[in-house]
């Protein structure tokens, strides 16, 4: 169920894989900012930031059964994959984790797109 109404429940799984994605992303950016090669990882943070937010206007726009919520999450689902990818080129832990988040945030996204919802 949605949080106040069943008005979103069709969109339930996107919008809570997009608040994740958007946590782990912000989460993400923070501990890069910290790594001795935060210079090396400009492309990466650039990723995480815009990933983040582009995870939060969709979950957004979603909630309010939004008519452009398939485009957000069509954009969505293109930028976790580049997140992603961007974050796997590194072997720390949190960003394989985030990356993982991403691509099943991207997945949950298509299956949104795919159903019609």
């Amino acid at each position: 169920m949605g949080q106040v109404t069943f008005k979103t429940d069709n969109m339930q799984p996107c919008i809570d894989a997009c608040v994740k994605c958007a946590q782990a992303c912000w989460e993400s950016f923070s501990l890069c900012l910290e790594e001795p090669d935060v210079e090396g990882r400009k492309n990466c943070i650039s990723l995480l930031v815009q990933c983040a937010g582009t995870c939060q206007c969709s979950a957004a726009i979603m909630s309010m059964s939004g008519s452009i919520s398939k485009v957000f999450s069509q954009m969505c689902a293109q930028i976790c994959l580049a997140c992603a990818e961007e974050c796997s080129k590194y072997e720390d832990d949190y960003t394989q984790i985030c990356a993982d988040i991403c691509t099943r945030c991207a997945e949950e996204c298509s299956i949104m797109i795919a159903d019609g919802k």
